[in-house]
């Protein structure tokens, strides 16, 4: 990696803001002019899109720049500048909040669109269980991969995590600031990870949350997806089944599971409503091993299809993969980080390990593999991973649920390993992901401190524990009269739940 030390960035053209959250909280965008490729600093420029709000507090009592990333890799941060206005106990008023599309993402120009429609209804079944359904998801993945390096150019070889990095240090020094604070979801710790990692002298304090294994990124630790998202189906199963009075889909974990995998099933030999087929079922139901939030959307569009009525199911995977002109952004970022940050294994490995967890994890083992597929053949060139070591960063905060899906536990507990100064939050027993600024007293007033003051709680002895036991995002109740609000406003939800598609 070439640190941008050589390169200093234009001052920032503060603007009036076009997304309607943005501007309801009053942030301003500017466009940061940065190189291509840092090893290049007087060669081709690109531009990332930034928000700001400011502060609220006195500029004595001022602490600073403070990044965010939702994930993705190739999820839109840009809005994320809001989230100082839900930290508990003026925990983000000290702050500048700082929201940014990654190089190729959003309002970043030039932006990765390679195709629209990638993801139509009543796609061959995932599961290649023949020589015909491999075939087709090959091709399908090469073109797709051709399509990206006919789109992106000499863009794709500077998608890399390192280059977020140098563009994270070109928005410090275009804010003149001399360290950052940094709040990250998903892979958005990955990035915060490799950001403390080669610049720990830049670094005052940071929340992860939703931590992904460094060790493992990114094709073991789809492997690690795989399983946990197999376990945490069944505990949504079993949700459902303790609302059999509402869903009447079975009294039982396994009566439940049963029901789902013979609607999968049925939709192999007949889509729902010519449609919905193997894939479009299993990919409309992801989101319910990501995270309770949304079980009893989920809940009741399988009760309705095990009635007989298609439409909800056809309206949901529409919402998940709606179709159009450069829909593909997150998903083509999604690859091209992923694809390039570290050389990805051939067909012959891909092909028998996803067999060997698919015969113990079958919910979304073959979905997982051909969304990552294009890595096969990405044409970008990849790089060399970067070894996480945080023995020189000050302390910072890791958070995550024991069940989390997209980031197994695993991967918080060797981040606090690396760290030896941070401390981890873990929401025992819960399955969701990035959860954080939830409402959970236990957690959110601990991110609030620890913002407001660099307090955090002792840790604990040990190399392989948690530091805090809090409750995790409780599991709804469907028979309450009324839902609790999201603290959170749609857009930034929305935001963190399109980037951790995986």
């Amino acid at each position: 990696m070439t640190a941008p030390a050589d390169y200093q960035p234009p001052p920032l053209v503060w603007r009036e803001c076009t997304n309607s959250t943005l501007v309801q909280f009053g942030a301003k965008c500017a466009l940061l002019t940065v190189p291509l490729d840092y090893a290049n600093p007087s060669g081709p420029k690109i531009k990332i899109a930034v928000s700001r709000i400011k502060h609220t507090t006195s500029d004595a009592d001022a602490q600073g720049i403070m990044l965010t990333n939702p994930g993705g890799p190739g999820g839109s941060g840009l809005v994320l500048s809001v989230l100082g206005n839900f930290i508990p106990g003026g925990g983000g008023a000290p702050y500048d909040w700082i929201g940014f599309d990654p190089r190729g993402v959003g309002e970043s120009q030039p932006r990765l669109a390679c195709t629209g429609g990638y993801f139509p209804y009543n796609r061959p079944d995932y599961v290649p269980r023949t020589a015909a359904l491999r075939d087709f998801w090959l091709a399908k993945s090469a073109r797709y991969a051709a399509m990206c390096g006919q789109a992106g150019g000499a863009l794709l070889d500077h998608l890399k995590t390192t280059d977020s990095v140098n563009d994270m240090e070109s928005i410090r020094k275009a804010l003149g600031a001399n360290t950052i604070n940094y709040y990250g979801f998903s892979y958005g710790t990955y990035l915060g990870q490799v950001y403390a990692t080669l610049h720990p002298d830049r670094v005052r304090r940071m929340v992860m949350d939703g931590v992904l294994n460094s060790r493992r990124a990114y094709y073991l630790a789809n492997l690690d997806q795989d399983r946990q998202f197999d376990r945490n189906m069944d505990v949504f199963f079993g949700w459902v089944a303790k609302y059999n009075s509402v869903y009447h889909l079975g009294k039982t974990t396994e009566v439940v599971r049963d029901r789902w995998y013979a609607l999968l099933r049925q939709s192999r030999r007949a889509p729902f409503a010519g449609k919905v087929g193997p894939d479009e079922w299993t990919d409309s139901f992801l989101s319910a091993a990501y995270g309770v939030g949304g079980w009893p959307t989920f809940a009741g569009v399988f009760a309705a299809t095990a009635g007989g009525n298609y439409d909800p199911i056809v309206e949901l995977y529409g919402g998940v993969y709606g179709s159009g002109p450069g829909s593909d952004n997150l998903f083509a970022v999604y690859n091209a980080v992923q694809c390039t940050d570290v050389k990805w294994p051939g067909w012959a490995q891909t092909s028998r390990d996803n067999w060997a967890v698919h015969r113990e994890a079958p919910f979304i083992t073959w979905s997982n593999a051909w969304f990552n597929a294009p890595c096969l053949t990405w044409p970008g060139r990849p790089g060399t991973k970067v070894t996480v070591n945080g023995s020189r960063v000050a302390p910072v905060l890791f958070i995550a649920e024991t069940g989390d899906g997209a980031t197994p536990f695993t991967g918080a507990l060797l981040a606090r390993s690396l760290f030896p100064r941070s401390v981890l939050i873990e929401g025992v027993g819960g399955t969701t992901h990035s959860g954080s600024l939830s409402g959970i007293a236990c957690t959110d007033n601990r991110i609030g401190r620890y913002l407001l003051t660099g307090r955090l709680d002792a840790r604990k002895p040990g190399a392989w524990t948690s530091d805090v036991r809090c409750p995790p995002v409780p599991q709804p109740d469907p028979t309450a009269k009324a839902a609790t609000a999201d603290r959170l406003p749609t857009a930034v939800r929305d935001a963190l739940s399109t980037a951790q598609r995986h």
